[in-house]
């Protein structure tokens, strides 16, 4: 639960940034001069063939409730994470609303129901849906309780931790929507593509050293990603080290200091898109105290993800890999 709710504390922070931002040595590779534009598209990829709900079904939620489903016609999905799994299953063009932080291009123009990733439970339910889904991290429980108490189906998704978690989240998804076969074969073609990425990394590689860092200029927030970060699994499967997590820091996030940053001495910094451009780039970044010591910042070796896919863990969770990989390794042929 600890766990859980850290994740969620950093999921409230990304989303109010993105409102205030308007988006809703040896083998080591060489020294890049600026960081390269993220890989991944902002366009999600449905499944070849349509799915169609076969409903009504009776699922488990991750709040210990059990949830009849009788209507996908009308879905609000309150995670950008959950609103990709929802559009790659083929059914979104029965979502009616979204949460702040989806932002692929199929979702823009949907109404916004979260402030700063609050849920407006009189948004929600001024939109008539005939399904909610949420994470254990969505709040706050005042809001969910009143759409609950509408009478509005509402399943509750365990919130994303690590890359293990993709598989069972597309599968939680996919039964409350009455899609399991779709589900199964979103979770195989995921699966399959982030194997084939884990195929792309040099075996002989010495393996980089990685710090996370959540940086927002406008806010003045500096953080640095421990073990709790929710970025470890993904910088572990790309044959990394969490710099962090590997100093000993164990909690989420701890403000950046010049101590905690040669502590974890980073050949290379992960950093969010937005979070970068708001820092004023490679240029700002390494202004900040304690980077421009770190081998990382002397080198400028700066590797940067989307903000609305970075820490989702879904169906476009290896096109992150697959960018953290050629960031850190070189481009594959």
């Amino acid at each position: 639960m600890r766990r859980t709710r850290l994740a969620g504390a950093l999921t409230a922070v990304i989303a109010l940034a993105l409102t205030a931002t308007g988006c809703g040595g040896g083998n080591t590779p060489e020294a890049a001069p600026a960081a390269k534009a993220p890989a991944a598209p902002d366009r999600v990829e449905p499944l070849s063939s349509p799915a169609s709900p076969r409903l009504p079904v009776t699922v488990g939620s991750a709040d210990g409730r059990r949830v009849t489903v009788g209507s996908a016609e009308r879905i609000v999905p309150l995670s950008g994470s959950l609103s990709e799994i929802v559009f790659t299953l083929g059914l979104g063009d029965r979502v009616v609303a979204r949460d702040v932080t989806a932002t692929f291009e199929q979702a823009a123009d949907l109404p916004v129901v979260t402030r700063a990733h609050d849920v407006s439970a009189e948004s929600v339910l001024s939109l008539k849906p005939t399904l909610v889904l949420a994470e254990s991290t969505t709040g706050p429980a005042e809001a969910i309780a009143q759409i609950r108490d509408a009478g509005v189906p509402l399943v509750v998704v365990p919130a994303a931790k690590d890359l293990d978690d993709v598989g069972s989240r597309i599968d939680d998804v996919a039964a409350a929507l009455g899609v399991p076969a779709a589900g199964e074969e979103l979770r195989e073609r995921t699966t399959e593509r982030l194997d084939a990425v884990r195929e792309k990394i040099p075996a002989h590689a010495d393996r980089p050293r990685v710090a996370f860092l959540y940086v927002r200029g406008s806010a003045a927030v500096y953080l640095l990603g421990g073990a709790e970060s929710g970025a470890s699994s993904l910088l572990e499967a790309a044959g990394a080290v969490d710099a962090g997590k590997e100093s000993g820091l164990r909690k989420d996030f701890t403000p950046i200091t010049t101590e905690a940053l040669a502590q974890a001495a980073p050949d290379a910094i992960l950093v969010m898109t937005k979070g970068l451009q708001s820092v004023g780039g490679v240029d700002g970044l390494v202004k900040i105290p304690g980077v421009a010591e770190t081998p990382a910042g002397a080198d400028r070796r700066v590797v940067s993800v989307d903000d609305g896919v970075l820490l989702n863990y879904g169906p476009r969770t290896d096109q992150v890999l697959a960018s953290l990989v050629d960031q850190l390794y070189g481009e594959k042929k």
